[in-house]
């Protein structure tokens, strides 16, 4: 019981009042927390109370063991489990502890889901400009289905054929709020925004020519939007794009 959420909590503690667990013991269960001490990392034990999903790993920069022993211990809880940047060898690793778990190549996450949860009414809308920036969209849309949001794809509706995107508007305007995913210049989220009555999170991607700068030139495009309503979140950031739209999604 090292990764408690609240419903694990109020059972610990119905065990001591009821003394079916001693009081001593519930001490070690909970020595633990706030956090625990793996050595090479330093796991958030109650960041479920506090935010309403557990810690989530980012493996890039992280080996394949590092990222292997974090999410054993993260297996002694009952939460849901989800790892971004993961490698294919570390998906690999992990499916020795845990056979159930879900790989996504393109989005490069990693879900361990073990909580049934029904997902919202209303939608997340995932709206990418190209084909190429959707390992960001996969990681948006893995991130926001685990944490219980419906979620549609739209793929490939960028502003150099905008009746592709036209085409798909009852679609997008259908949702409650939309995360805009684009590279190169970065302008289909100002798009977007002049067109529909909802929240829109813009995700520059580090897809361009050489005068993208790695997703510089859309991350500034996006941040000087003459449409209102536009949020913007550090290039290449799929799931704290999908963290905000779920906050705002379940309020």
């Amino acid at each position: 019981m090292k990764f408690m959420n609240e419903a694990s909590l109020r059972a610990l503690l119905d065990q001591v009042r009821s003394g079916q667990l001693a009081v001593d013991l519930a001490i070690n269960e909970l020595r633990e927390l706030p956090f625990r001490d793996l050595g090479e990392a330093v796991l958030d034990s109650h960041r479920e109370l506090r935010r309403g999903h557990p810690e989530v790993i980012y493996c890039a920069g992280k080996t394949v063991n590092q990222v292997r022993t974090i999410i054993a211990a993260m297996l002694e809880g009952d939460s849901d489990i989800l790892a971004t940047r993961a490698t294919v060898d570390m998906a690999e690793a992990v499916l020795t502890l845990h056979p159930a778990a879900r790989y996504n190549p393109l989005g490069r996450t990693l879900v361990i889901q073990r909580r049934l949860r029904p997902l919202t009414e209303t939608t997340i809308a995932i709206v990418t400009a190209g084909t190429s920036d959707q390992p960001i969209a996969e990681e948006a849309a893995e991130a926001a289905l685990l944490f219980g949001n419906r979620v549609e794809r739209i793929n490939d509706v960028g502003v150099a054929g905008l009746q592709r995107l036209l085409s798909r508007l009852e679609l997008i305007r259908a949702a409650r709020v939309i995360i805009v995913i684009a590279g190169m210049e970065g302008a289909l989220a100002s798009v977007v925004a002049g067109l529909v009555a909802r929240p829109v999170i813009a995700v520059p991607t580090s897809v361009g020519y050489g005068a993208n700068f790695s997703g510089l030139a859309a991350l500034l495009g996006m941040l000087t939007s003459c449409a209102s309503g536009v949020g913007v979140v550090n290039i290449d950031n799929g799931f704290g794009a999908a963290c905000l739209a779920s906050m705002i999604n379940q309020l």
